[in-house]
């Protein structure tokens, strides 16, 4: 890949990494985690790390520790690469730095939130690091007002990655178990929601299959500025789609690289 990983404890280092996240979210002048916070995080035994490539930070990922006593976790907050310098596969060689940084210290579980409209994250959380979803939470953050989400309902889905599964190991050797949608469907699934001839969201009507497939757009961010509504309607369909299965006793069990969710009335 190339590029080196490290925690970060210096201040110029701490103001370039808040410098590299205020860049990736569009918010010049309002950086998502301030500098200040970044050195608290640090200094207090949290996990602040960045990503250099030919000397130059790309990349960054910061969590910090919480959780009930008895389950310590790591709440994994804000990953970011720069886009045009990206190292191939360096969001996941970050996310692999900070699950071994939390094994090294006996955390077993990290969880984080993600946009269940956000196509290439879903299939990266749910596939690629093998982790699971198990809730979702709307509008979580209140209206949002980045460059990237200005104006849109911040609804989210909470990822619990158990860090010493079957999962996560097969996932971290580059081993993670793939999902095809045409075998799925031939082996009986339904699809409670998919992308109509006019890019709308199709609603399904079969919700008795063992296993539901329910669809996002390909590019959501790229929507919500060509046309926001549609972007609306999505957003929309996509709650009613999840929470609705969610609310009948399934759960989400993995996603295909094509974009559709997995949920399976009986997960293993």
């Amino acid at each position: 890949m190339g590029a080196t990983i490290e925690e970060l404890t210096d201040l110029e280092e701490l103001r370039r990494l808040a410098e590299l996240f205020a860049q990736v979210w569009g918010r010049s002048g309002q950086p998502s985690v301030d500098s200040d916070i970044l050195k608290a995080l640090s200094y207090s035994g949290n996990y602040v790390s960045g990503a250099y490539l030919n000397g130059r930070l790309v990349g960054g990922l910061v969590g910090w520790l919480g959780g009930p006593t008895h389950e310590l976790h790591m709440h994994s907050h804000i990953l970011g690469v720069i886009t045009g310098s990206e190292a191939r596969g360096l969001g996941f060689e970050l996310k692999q730095h900070q699950r071994r940084w939390c094994l090294e210290r006996e955390v077993k579980v990290m969880e984080w939130t993600t946009d269940p409209l956000v196509r290439r994250n879903v299939y990266f959380n749910l596939a690629k690091l093998g982790a699971g979803a198990t809730s979702y939470l709307v509008n979580f953050y209140g209206e949002m007002t980045d460059g990237l989400n200005a104006g849109e309902e911040s609804d989210r889905l909470l990822i619990r990655w158990r860090l010493d599964s079957q999962e996560a190991e097969e996932a971290a050797a580059g081993r993670a178990a793939s999902l095809e949608t045409d075998r799925l469907i031939a082996g009986g699934a339904s699809a409670i929601l998919s992308v109509g001839r006019s890019g709308g969201p199709e609603a399904g009507e079969s919700w008795n299959a063992r296993v539901l497939l329910c669809q996002v757009p390909e590019d959501i961010v790229a929507l919500r500025h060509s046309d926001p509504s549609l972007a609306r309607s999505w957003r929309l369909a996509l709650r009613s789609a999840l929470t609705g299965a969610i609310a009948r006793g399934y759960a989400i069990s993995g996603a295909t690289r094509s974009g559709w969710y997995v949920l399976d009335s009986q997960p293993e």
